[in-house]
């Protein structure tokens, strides 16, 4: 049996103190990969602010749990984002559960460490498929939803790799980079109708997948940068998806230089090896610390 939506009805934990409802407009998100990391912050973020949240994830269980820690605003769950059958379903129980959505939250992701010959074909693939096809399948999913409902918010959670062809992230920055080119393909498609198109691109954030990361040492560079907390991320997340921003880079005033560096093969030669000695020594004294 296919699982299915499952109602939450314990005391909101550790979120902000109740909103003012009269002031804020409840809105319903389906967040992916809720069950740890960026989901699962942005999700309590959410609930916390006055919006009820549908948390999914592969891992059902841990979906559950972080939707009893938030109480009766949030449900829990499962979908696999490659499976055209479980995002059918899960998005018919959420249009029969709420009567619509207003916001897909397109945050699930894998990571595959390693540098790109030392990783196995299947497991590249993989990374496609759940990185950028997941969430590809996701939007098309659920444009038709939106469109006959007459509105609706694609909030797509990105990275920074979207911009840096990263060694030891080979297959996961290159997803990353076609997310990015297909969120705005689609934009620029839906630009007259009403629809609204976000994109956020996290540094470096303590997460499931940093720590996957920081037990290879072929991925320096995911190091270069001091690291920010979920909680931090699903701050700017909700942020930039109340004010409906377009895409927003963090931190904000690397973007340019990011942006630059990205398209410029010998400015990034040049960069990389100092980038990934900072980087080598940051996940050393990361060890050191017992993280």
């Amino acid at each position: 049996m296919t699982p299915s939506i499952e109602g939450k009805t314990s005391s909101i934990s550790g979120a902000r103190p109740e909103p003012d409802v009269k002031k804020t407009r409840s809105k319903t998100l389906l967040i992916t990969g809720a069950a740890s990391g960026i989901g699962a912050a942005t999700a309590r973020l959410a609930a916390g602010r006055g919006h009820r949240v549908i948390l999914a994830d592969v891992n059902l269980a841990g979906a559950r749990a972080v939707a009893e820690a938030i109480g009766d605003r949030a449900v829990a769950t499962a979908l696999d984002i490659t499976s055209d059958e479980g995002w059918e379903r899960v998005l018919g129980e959420a249009w029969a559960r709420f009567g619509g959505l207003d916001v897909l939250v397109n945050n699930a992701a894998i990571v595959r460490t390693g540098r790109a010959e030392h990783v196995a074909i299947g497991d590249h693939q993989r990374t496609i498929d759940v990185n950028f096809m997941g969430p590809v399948k996701g939007m098309l999913k659920t444009l038709p939803r939106f469109k006959a409902q007459g509105g609706g918010h694609f909030v797509t959670v990105c990275s920074m790799t979207a911009f840096l062809p990263f060694p030891g992230l080979a297959s996961c920055a290159a997803a990353k980079h076609a997310l990015r080119a297909f969120h705005h393909a689609l934009a620029l498609e839906e630009r007259h109708g009403p629809l609204a198109f976000t994109i956020v691109h996290p540094t470096s954030t303590e997460t499931p997948m940093l720590e996957e990361e920081a037990r290879s040492d072929e991925v320096n560079l995911a190091f270069a940068s001091r690291s920010v907390t979920a909680d931090f991320v699903a701050d700017v997340v909700l942020t930039a998806m109340e004010k409906k921003a377009v895409e927003i880079f963090m931190p904000p005033e690397r973007a340019r230089t990011v942006r630059l560096l990205g398209t410029s093969p010998r400015s990034l030669r040049k960069w990389a090896d100092n980038a990934e000695a900072i980087g080598a020594a940051r996940l050393q004294a990361r060890r050191a610390e017992g993280r």
